[in-house]
């Protein structure tokens, strides 16, 4: 370390003797970015800058600066040369539906792509509180008084408290979103500040009004975000929010994000390394319903042969809750080929796995037009669903917000307050109430356990959006889904609800819990940041520990969860997949959240042919529908299709596989699972008991079968009559 200082060091000075005759300075192509900044801040800013736009205030040297100081200093930004006449902060026009704000896309506080090194703050409470806290919609844990608090809060309460972002490169400042403390107990917001810009941190300019120092509008509130363009676009390196007012009852705590866009720098080697692209001809952009329909309707007609479009119901307000098929054969089962789904947008305001959803489906068409074997492959062996919008009403709400003004849950729930996520049947508590009663016939399966009464009538506080799932999984024999949510990264399992009633945590595997966890692993292992140790958690939860997975129950309690009905009602496993700490991120940074996400959609829906399937037969050849497949040392059955298919997951091993149907003799086999992609074939054959026999043979001919307990009441009765 000390050869490589003194190198960079040298590098330094000779880039300063450089910059002080004119010449343009080399970049540091140091993989360490701070040294390579520390080392090289001279050389960085005597480098040209790029054609200035009219309008940004490109940073200069004050008059007279060369000749008071002998090494050259940093440029000052600073205000327009004309003064422009005093006027009070502007206020957010009416933006058009969806319209994100105008101007620069965010930075990146509350994607994470701004890291906690390049957040500072004057003071701070406690470190829990600190700058890396200051994110625009980061949660506050469980516990507030820890690391994971929910704003950064000042040390004192004062008019000398800021925090700042160090862009790491030149940056045309746009604008500023603020943001209260998340917390459930305290009441903790600014609501007025200046904002200050730098190239070097140590010199600031504040951003004026007219004359005099411009003070901008803060929170009113805690949740609800608040935008604020500057008067003239800046460009600086750093950007400094200097709290003016703030509640009364409460202390300097904000959350932000900051607008802004880098400016173009080819000579910085960090920069370009970093930049994530995708080769991928798709529709980058936020889609409103309307706008989806014709999405799906594009697709459709360029891939005519794969596609079909219905939909599986309609929402509270009316809107039809659409789905595309891709199939070889779209439209009908096929008998031996397993279905699978994806669900997103059942809370309306996690956006981004709708639009990644809505990605997939372009890139299934586009890929197997042009012979992609793989995802030919899929599309002929598998029948895929996608719903990208199961709750369009709260998607349209959130659409009027936009990426970076919506909060953390506007549009989260359906139009009658909804959460649709946990509105199914509680059939846990019939299952696990069943399985403690160990001295009594158990009446309750373990598994498609009927769905209770109570929520069928009219009058349960249920969604239509509610039924219109659970319609659609009766329906579809599917065997693996994957519902896509937002507000982080990991991808949970069931079950998602504690045994425990006084527990709000513990852990609670299935006992299919093995399987679960690979397919889990699956999604996150091939994610481009979910496992990556490196990376910051989201808001409060370090998943790293499980590899970017977690079982429900551990994270957080939910009674009548989509994962835990459909495990415990219908064949399909079920699970959580978390896309993205950014519920709602800003469109330009959809084509890096594709990547992101790619590769493990595909990978997911693959696993869908892992385990074992087949068909139960009778001897003359015809499927035996509603069949019960029994797997050894596993607690959990599944059941046959109408046509007598079926599919079992199941991790790499030998498993004895037993086979039940009413009317039929049981039969057994051993199944071998292997580690090649590709479910073992196990098919059965089943044979009709005597008494299916002996009653199939009297209905021929018109007759009932004799009942013997019936026969022998009747031949009693008769003896009893004829000794009185």
């Amino acid at each position: 370390m000390a050869r490589r200082g003194a190198a960079a060091l040298a590098l330094a000075f000779l880039a300063v003797a450089l910059a002080g005759v004119g010449a343009q300075g080399a970049a540091l192509e140091d993989p360490d970015y701070y040294v390579q900044e520390i080392w090289n801040r001279e050389p960085y800013y005597a480098r040209p800058e790029p054609e200035p736009e009219p309008e940004p205030l490109s940073p200069r040297l004050p008059a007279g600066a060369g000749e008071e100081e002998r090494e050259p200093r940093p440029p000052e930004p600073r205000p327009p040369q004309k003064a422009s006449k005093p006027r009070k902060t502007p206020k957010r026009g009416k933006l058009a539906p969806g319209t994100p704000p105008p101007g620069c896309p965010p930075l990146g506080l509350e994607t994470l792509k701004i890291t906690d090194f390049q957040l500072h703050a004057s003071t701070s409470k406690r470190y829990g509180l600190g700058a890396h806290r200051g994110r625009l919609n980061i949660q506050a844990g469980i516990n507030e008084n820890d690391f994971y608090d929910g704003a950064w809060c000042a040390g004192r309460n004062d008019l000398h408290q800021w925090i700042e972002v160090d862009a790491r490169r030149l940056t045309k400042f746009t604008g500023v979103i603020t943001q209260g403390r998340n917390s459930l107990w305290l009441s903790d917001w600014v609501t007025s500040y200046k904002v200050m810009v730098s190239n070097d941190s140590h010199t600031w300019v504040t951003v004026k009004n007219g004359s005099g120092d411009m003070i901008f509008e803060g929170n009113s509130e805690k949740e609800i975000p608040v935008l604020k363009e500057l008067p003239v676009p800046m460009v600086a390196r750093y950007i400094r929010i200097n709290p003016q007012s703030w509640f009364d009852n409460g202390s300097i705590c904000m959350r932000m994000e900051v607008l802004g866009c880098p400016l173009p720098d080819p000579n910085n080697y960090y920069h370009r390394r970093n930049e994530m692209t995708t080769t991928d001809d798709l529709d980058f952009k936020h889609h409103n319903y309307k706008e989806m329909r014709q999405l799906m309707k594009v697709v459709n007609e360029m891939c005519p042969n794969i596609t079909r479009i219905y939909n599986i119901g309609k929402s509270h307000q009316g809107l039809k809750l659409y789905a595309v098929e891709v199939s070889d054969h779209p439209g009908e089962h096929e008998v031996g080929e397993p279905e699978f789904h994806y669900i997103a947008g059942a809370h309306g305001n996690e956006v981004l796995g709708r639009e990644l959803t809505l990605m997939l489906m372009q890139f299934l068409c586009q890929e197997y037009l042009a012979g992609n074997a793989r995802i030919i492959r899929l599309v002929e062996e598998t029948r895929i669903h996608i719903l990208p919008s199961l709750n369009p009403d709260g998607y349209e709400k959130a659409y009027e917000g936009g990426s970076e003004l919506g909060g953390w849950s506007l549009g989260r729930w359906t139009h009658d307050g909804i959460d649709i996520n946990n509105n199914f049947p509680d059939l846990n508590t019939p299952l696990w109430e069943a399985e403690g009663r160990q001295n009594i016939p158990r009446k309750v399966p373990n598994h498609y356990i009927a769905i209770p009464e109570w929520f069928l009538s009219e009058n349960a506080t249920v969604a239509v959006e509610t039924r219109a799932v659970i319609a659609w999984m009766e329906k579809i024999p599917f065997v693996l889904g994957g519902n896509l949510q937002g507000g982080e990264l990991v991808v949970a399992y069931p079950y998602d609800m504690v045994r425990s009633l006084w527990k709000t945590q513990e852990h609670t595997p299935t006992p299919d819990d093995h399987v679960f966890r690979w397919l889990a692993y699956s999604y996150a292992s091939t994610h481009r940041l979910m496992t990556d140790a490196r990376r910051r958690v989201c808001h409060t939860e370090d998943f790293q520990k499980e590899d970017g997975t977690v079982n429900g129950a551990s994270w957080h309690t939910v009674a009548g969860s989509l994962n835990d009905f459909s495990y415990l009602h219908t064949n399909c496993f079920e699970l959580s997949i978390y896309v993205g700490c950014d519920k709602y991120p800003h469109e330009s940074q959809l084509p890096e959240e594709w990547e992101n996400n790619r590769e493990s959609l595909i990978v997911f829906m693959e696993q869908v042919h892992r385990g074992i399937k087949g068909i139960v037969r009778d001897l003359h050849g015809k499927g035996i529908p509603n069949a019960i497949i029994s797997v050894e040392g596993v607690n959990h059955d599944i059941r046959t299709a109408s046509d007598g298919d079926y599919w079992r997951l199941l991790n790499p091993g030998e498993y004895v596989v037993t086979v039940k149907a009413e009317g039929f003799t049981s039969a057994t086999k051993n199944c071998m699972v292997g580690y090649d992609m590709g479910a073992t074939r196990c098919d059965f054959a089943l044979s009709k008991t005597n008494l299916a026999r002996i009653r199939e043979i009297m209905e021929k001919f018109g007759k009932q079968p004799v009942s013997l307990p019936a026969r022998r009441l009747k031949l009693r009765g008769r003896k009893r009559r004829q000794r009185g």
